[in-house]
């Protein structure tokens, strides 16, 4: 295998899903129209117009496009992931703005709009990641205005560096600017110097009828200068005539020379006649078509490489001319042709590095590289240059009709096989699928007639708007004749408009891929730059390179792969229907468990498909001839399976295991690359498995003699790659594409925008990507490798190619599984682990994932059958070494295989974290069933316990507090349990349970709820204390909850408006009281009120209870006590009673002071006659208070003189 290269790519919209920091520049130039709005003709407005790259050890890789027609450029980092920058102009660039980086500490942006201005943008950034992250509010901009709009506006600009800008005119002038940068002073000054080609003369000559002179021939189209930082202020240009100039910086031109046409035999563009020959003109546009490199060998001299394009031949894309500049002269060193690859197509950029030269060609859209190398250290001996090789991107299906057609042969509804294939990663960019979902519905919209919802409806990703929107203006008709549906017609529209929608994704994506410059990244080489893309030229590995071999009709160049190539014709002779039913039977044969031999397997499947008689006779003969002539077909085949198996994996270096010490540079970008690189190694290896299977298929009635184990590991690695290659066509989906980042759309971001009018990027460029599982996969490795070893490291870390029996599932493929499962791709998981035979390690990640999934039922049923293997006390587990080793790599690490009481502990915690509080239950009672007389199960039984008393099984809940062993367990849960029966109004329930030995601390639990719970909180808790204590006769303490309770009620009568809601509640807890206190014998009708100890005592004095009293401050001894007679709660009751019904008679009593106190409320009650509500409140007054014992006597007095007053004279 030679060392041969190809292109990889990623989508660009899928790097940055972070809203870009937009900066609006305003010009000081008077009457600047506004810049007009994008056309439907022109590019979509996120494909960039130019592009370019920087590169240093202190910023990494900068990315900088020019987007929207000119209006924005937008900086961007592909080594970190701070946001973008993005750059509004007041009109559109003119040609290539640059980027530079000045002393290590700021970026510098150069570019020249069309209003006459030059722009100098200073982005201060921080070393490491960090870069422009935290100092975007610093970002200053500078302008120059243009002496001479006109320069600005018609000119080729080249910006040679900081202190220096290039502009090329139409006539053949070049006008230099120079500054004096020193970042010390705002205000930037630059020098303007215009530089002509030739001598006045001259120039007026061209001008003249006869001489056949046209000043556009003058124009220039390409300009180079020496890459920046360099000392060497010349500069070279192109001209449409094919004039090479030579520009120094203080003189002007000081030399010229004209280079052929090379093989164009004819004028396709417009010329003059000169001297009676065809002058060709170059395309009048802007080219790179000049570079300028140096040597050390020869470091006096400046070396310039011209390109002259040839497009009409037919052989060639144009001629490298190499020129010399020495003592102010141009001489020719030599020519290199391009190669025949390239005819007819467009030159877009290279580059020199070193003595090897790097062209980036457009070949109908699509990108392709090519390299040769001059032998520049021998110039003096002659010119000579080697070979071209081209590179290109590895075959990618295209979603053309045909394909299509093939594609919707597999099972599924014609939506899911469409949606399924536009969303394949790598297929159609994000940005790619909402221009064209964009344009569908301006298309549909501007239709007449009714338009359906579904266009004007808001949806939360791409995805679901595709979904809904594809296809609803198509409607299912009647037959006018019979009324039966047309669904054949309702289909094939369908189809069409699905079509259409696909054929609009290619057409924007084709634009996306064009190819725009290149650069290079000192870590990985060669970057290829697209108008949505970017990516890297890499080596190809054995597997992609014999797949594109076997792609080119011609013979296997190496003798020892002649298997793969007969194989692939084999398969070239199916038709695409066999080849869909044969990878559907072989994915069949996956999910199934093997109870047959592996030749009785294909047997029966070669019976089944017959595809030998789809094939051609001839060909059947000649496979059949060529494969008996390989001689070992043994060899061949288990060289074919190190090819699709093996990896490149080389050992590291020592300075490689330094850098592991370091933070791994991990971007969006090297991530997507990786990935990228994964799935095409994984498509070529899944491809030449497929050809080894069809292989078996063909000889099925020959390998009943071939070695079992060889037929294993041809089934069981075409299992790995199998499932790989399911993996890396899993799109990873976002949850919105409109929802911005929080971190980057702060209020401060939001009017600076609005301050600054620029409101033109809308929610709708703000694009979710859309990438590949493997993606995220590989983000979770942490190597340090370039391409292609960090794809193969990882593969080769996978395992999924390292099985050798299908019977058998290896730990590789359950952690991969169960990695599938962490990261959330349930769907994913579920299907490859339907694929692997059902062992102890898969069954558990099933399990595991039926619980994510919420199938809790399936999982517990997988659990408790997995449980049955583990060690018990009736004997050891029943795993062998291998389903040990997988177990204990998915198992938490601090859990062993030591038993069955371990695993179900373990499952009922995984079934607590998911909230699964039955199965909790169940497996902790089983976990205690089959536990050891010395396993601490004092978790489990808390475990059941509260389980049980959340699912609201009481009795059940009762029955274990009861059975536990644990006596600090009975007594935490018990309380517990009496407030949740409590909560629910499970109070009889609670009643009828005895609580042997803990009806104490059910008296505390009710006792402290019914203290420090508001009375009037539902449930009353000292209602549920009176009524336990009746149950158990102890009146007395009934009494007193009854008693305190009232008492908390009339501290809260602090508002004369409570009191009618709440007297009455306070009256039947005085009425309840005195009935519990009444079935006490007469003489010991009292009841002991504990008084908090911060209180002064005063006897039969009403003191407001203290809130959350702590439990100590009502333990006997410890405070003062209140006794409280019967007769005292029936004066309570009276009095309040009085009270009650006078203000049911007089309401405005309530905010009289009569009502606080028993004296006072005597002569407010006697107007309204009420005798003995007078006497019951004299009677307690001079019973609470002795000096007011003579208001008997006066109260009489006054109630005979009353009497007596209404009675008849």
């Amino acid at each position: 295998m030679v060392d041969t290269t190809f292109l990889v790519a990623t989508q660009l919209s899928s790097l940055f899903p972070l809203q870009p920091i937009s900066i609006p520049l305003q010009t000081s130039r008077q009457g600047v129209p506004l810049p007009p709005g994008l056309d439907d003709s022109e590019l979509p407005a996120e494909h960039a117009a130019y592009s370019s790259i920087l590169h240093t050890q202190a910023t990494g890789t900068i990315l900088l496009r020019v987007l929207h027609n000119g209006l924005i450029v937008e900086v961007s980092s592909l080594s970190t992931e701070v946001p973008s920058l993005r750059f509004v102009f007041p009109g559109a660039i003119i040609s290539s703005p640059a980027i530079f980086l000045w002393e290590s500490s700021e970026l510098h942006v150069l570019a020249v709009a069309d209003t006459g201005s030059l722009f100098r943008i200073v982005v201060p950034i921080e070393t490491g990641c960090a870069l422009w992250g935290a100092k975007t509010a610093y970002i200053s901009y500078r302008e120059h205005l243009f002496k001479n709009i006109e320069d600005a506006q018609q000119g080729l600009v080249h910006v040679q560096g900081i202190h220096s800008v290039l502009v090329g005119s139409r006539n053949g002038s070049l006008l230099r600017l120079e500054n004096d940068y020193s970042g010390e002073s705002d205000y930037d000054e630059w020098t303007e110097t215009v530089f002509q080609h030739s001598s006045f003369l001259s120039s007026l000559t061209s001008f003249l009828p006869l001489s056949g002179g046209n000043p556009d021939n003058l124009g220039i189209i390409s300009i180079a200068t020496h890459p920046w930082p360099t000392d060497i202020g010349h500069a070279w240009t192109l001209s449409r005539d094919r004039t090479l100039r030579f520009w120094k910086a203080k003189v002007g031109c000081v030399a010229s020379k004209v280079l052929p046409s090379g093989l164009e035999s004819g004028s396709t563009s417009s010329g003059s006649k000169y001297n009676g020959k065809h002058n060709i003109l170059l395309d009048a546009s802007a080219q790179t078509l000049l570079r300028v490199f140096t040597t050390p060998v020869r470091e006096e001299h400046i070396y310039v490489v011209v390109f002259i394009p040839t497009i009409s031949s037919s052989s060639s894309g144009g001629t490298f001319h190499v020129l010399d500049t020495i003592l102010d002269q141009l001489y020719e060193v030599g020519r290199i042709e391009s190669p025949e690859e390239t005819a007819h197509c467009h030159l877009q950029d290279f580059v020199i590095a070193g003595n090897t030269i790097w062209a980036l060609w457009d070949r109908q859209g699509q990108s392709i590289v090519g390299k040769t190398v001059m032998n520049v250290e021998r110039f003096h001996e002659g010119f000579r240059a080697d070979a071209w090789t081209m590179s290109c991107y590895a075959l990618e299906p295209e979603l053309t009709p045909a394909y299509l057609e093939e594609h919707l042969l597999s099972p599924g509804s014609m939506t899911e096989k469409f949606f399924e294939a536009i969303m394949r990663p790598g297929m159609f960019s994000p940005l790619t699928l909402r221009t064209a979902i964009d344009q569908y519905i301006d298309v549909c919209l501007s239709t007449p007639g009714p338009k359906p919802p579904q266009l004007t409806a808001a949806y939360a990703t791409t995805g679901e708007q595709i979904v809904a929107v594809v296809g609803c203006t198509v409607t299912l008709h009647r037959d006018l004749h019979t009324g039966a549906y047309q669904h054949a017609n309702y289909w094939s529209a369908l189809k069409r408009d699905w079509e259409g929608f696909i054929a609009r994704c290619r057409e924007i994506e084709r634009s996306a891929r064009r190819p725009l410059a290149l650069g290079f990244n000192d870590q990985d080489g060669l970057m290829i730059l697209e108008r949505e893309r970017a990516g890297l030229l890499v080596k190809e590995d054995l597997a992609i390179w014999l797949r594109r071999l076997l792609g080119i009709p011609s013979p296997m160049a190496d003798p020892q792969y002649e298997l793969l190539a007969i194989l692939w014709y084999l398969r070239s002779s199916l038709g695409p229907q066999v080849l869909q039913d044969l990878e559907k039977r072989m994915m069949d044969i996956l999910r199934q468990e093997i109870s047959f031999t592996i030749p009785e397997i294909l047997k029966d499947q070669s019976d089944r498909l017959d595809f030998r008689q789809e094939m051609d006779s001839q060909a059947n003969q000649w496979i059949s001839a060529k494969l008996h002539s390989l001689g070992n077909l043994d060899t061949a085949t288990r060289t074919a399976l190190d090819v699709i198996g093996g990896f490149n994996v080389e050992v590291k270096r020592e300075e490689d295991e330094v850098e592991l010490l370091l933070p791994p540079p991990h971007s969006n970008w090297s991530r997507a690359l990786i990935a990228a690189y994964i799935s095409k190694t994984v498509d070529a290896r899944y491809e030449l498995a497929l050809v080894l299977i069809i292989m078996l298929l063909f000889l099925s009635e020959d390998i009943s003699d071939w070695d079992p184990a060889l037929l294993g590991e041809i089934f069981a690695v075409f299992r790995g790659i199998a499932m790989l290659r399911y993996v890396s066509r899993q799109p990873v989906l976002a949850a919105s594409d409109t929802t911005p980042s929080l971190e980057h759309s702060a209020a401060d971001d939001v009017v600076s925008r609005m301050r600054n009018m620029n409101v033109s990027i809308s929610s709708k460029t703000l694009l979710s990507p859309n990438y590949s599982v493997i993606y995220r996969l590989v983000g979770q490795s942490d190597g340090t490798d370039m391409l292609p070893d960090a794809a193969h490291r990882y593969l080769d870390a996978t395992g999924l190619l390292q099985s050798i029996d299908p019977g058998n599932a290896t730990q590789y493929e359950v952690i991969f599984c169960d990695n599938l499962r962490l990261l959330g791709f349930y769907g994913t998981s579920m299907e490859l682990l339907s694929w692997l035979p059902r062992t102890p390690g898969v069954s558990y990640v099933q399990a595991r994932l039926w619980l994510n999934m919420g199938r809790v039922d399936d999982a517990a049923t997988t659990f408790e059958k997995l449980a049955g293997s583990f060690a018990s006390d009736h004997g050891s587990h029943s795993f062998s070494v291998e389903d040990q080793e997988i177990l204990a790599k998915i198992l938490p690490a601090t859990e062993f295989l030591d038993s069955q009481h371990f695993f179900y502990g373990h499952i009922s915690n995984l079934f607590k974290l998911a909230s699964w509080v039955h199965y909790e239950v169940s497996f902790a009672q089983l976990a205690i069933s089959v536990a050891s007389p010395d396993s601490d199960t004092s978790s489990l039984w808390s475990t059941v316990i509260h389980g049980l008393t959340d699912l609201a099984l009481y009795e059940d809940a009762y029955a274990s507090i009861m059975s536990t062993p644990f006596k600090h367990l009975q007594r935490e849960c018990v309380s517990q349990l009496a407030y949740r029966m409590c909560d629910n109004n499970s109070i009889d329930k609670l009643m009828s349970f005895n609580f042997s030995g803990l009806a104490d601390e059910v008296e505390e639990a009710l006792a402290f709820k019914a203290r420090n719970i508001d009375p009037r909180v539902q449930p009353s808790y000292s209602k549920i204390l009176y009524t336990w204590f009746i149950r158990r006769g102890d009146y007395r303490s009934a009494a007193l909850a009854m008693y305190q309770r009232a008492r908390r009620l009339q501290d809260l009568i602090t508002d004369p408006e409570l009191f009618a809601s709440l007297a009455e509640e306070q009256l039947e807890a005085f009425n309840l009281s005195i009935n519990a206190l009444s079935l006490v014998d007469a003489r010991n009708a009292w009841i002991l009120l504990p008084l908090p100890t911060d209180q002064p005592y005063e006897p039969r004095k009403r003191r407001r209870l203290t809130k959350q009293v702590p439990e100590d401050k009502f333990t006997a001894g410890i405070s003062d006590s209140d006794i409280i007679q019967l007769t005292d709660i029936q004066y309570d009751h009276a009095l309040l009673s009085a009270q009650i019904d006078i203000i049911r008679r007089d309401p405005t009593i309530l905010s009289s002071p009569a009502r606080e106190a028993p004296e006072n409320a005597c002569s407010t009650w006697l107007p309204y006659t009420l005798i003995d509500q007078v006497l019951i409140a004299a009677n307690q007054a001079a019973t609470s208070t002795p000096k007011l014992s003579t208001l008997r006597s006066v109260i009489s007095n006054r109630i005979k003189r009353m009497q007596k007053l209404s009675q008849p004279a």
